[in-house]
């Protein structure tokens, strides 16, 4: 088999820790002047490839992004984690946000592309938690595909890759033919932290800038999905001390709960 070249999806997103507040129109969430971060998901998908790589398994590790200039900050901390060059499909600045099915068209075509064997992403992004560019990009490919990924090892021998997924009823084992897409679910791993001598040498790699309509050869289909309004959760009423089990009841019947 030929050595083995592994793309990753990145996304960059809001910092998990950071208290989303709404735009001013309610259509989007403020993104100004606020901390964002790699896809944690993400993070799990590269920590996993470029562990391949370090056994040996994989030659090369490329991560991908698609998304405006600004998504240069995920993919630099990508090469700092480890990853070998990055290609970002750039959009607009006044693009309308894409979906995950323009996103996953544009992956599809850097994949066909770059003819990666295994494509990574994280099973899901923090901000739309769609869960849907993974299985939307492996109908495109015609890929066989594995979610929610927590165990993976390559038999490349053989061709195929041993995965462990999790699903409602426990976990699921299979083994599918290279080439493959996986997406990673929370338990595959623990990624590690940049050094600071890597982010150093990450500003020295590669980073390649694709124009979406470049890559599609034809200028990006409007989305099919547009956001109509957003709106903050209700505020949480305050809850209220009884002095029993009987005064609880009491009040539960008087509320119609019982």
């Amino acid at each position: 088999m030929a050595p083995l070249k592994v793309l990753v999806g990145v996304k960059r997103v809001i910092d998990f820790a950071v208290k989303v507040r709404l735009a001013p129109g309610g259509q989007r969430v403020q993104e100004q002047g606020v901390k964002h971060s790699m896809n944690p998901f993400c993070e799990i998908a590269l920590e996993e490839a470029v562990r391949l790589r370090e056994r040996g398994d994989a030659a090369e590790v490329i991560a991908a992004s698609v998304g405006t200039r600004q998504s240069q900050d995920a993919l630099r901390t990508a090469l700092a984690l480890g990853a070998d060059r990055a290609v970002l499909v750039e959009v607009p600045e006044a693009a309308p946000p894409l979906g995950p099915r323009e996103v996953a068209a544009a992956l599809g075509e850097l994949v066909r592309r770059e003819r990666p064997l295994l494509v990574l992403l994280g099973k899901q992004a923090i901000d739309d938690d769609c869960n849907q560019t993974g299985q939307i990009l492996a109908a495109i490919l015609d890929w066989p595909q594995g979610t929610f990924l927590s165990h993976l090892e390559l038999a490349p021998a053989s061709g195929s890759v041993r995965i462990q997924r999790e699903v409602d009823g426990g976990l699921e084992r299979l083994r599918l033919r290279l080439p493959a897409l996986l997406t990673a679910d929370l338990r595959l791993n623990e990624p590690r932290y940049a050094t600071l001598p890597n982010i150093m040498k990450a500003k020295k790699k590669p980073l390649e800038l694709v124009p979406l309509a470049e890559l599609l050869g034809a200028p990006p289909p409007p989305p099919k999905l547009r956001v109509l309004r957003l709106e903050e959760p209700p505020a949480r009423q305050g809850g209220q001390r009884v002095e029993s089990v009987a005064a609880l009841l009491e009040r539960l019947a008087a509320a119609g709960r019982l």
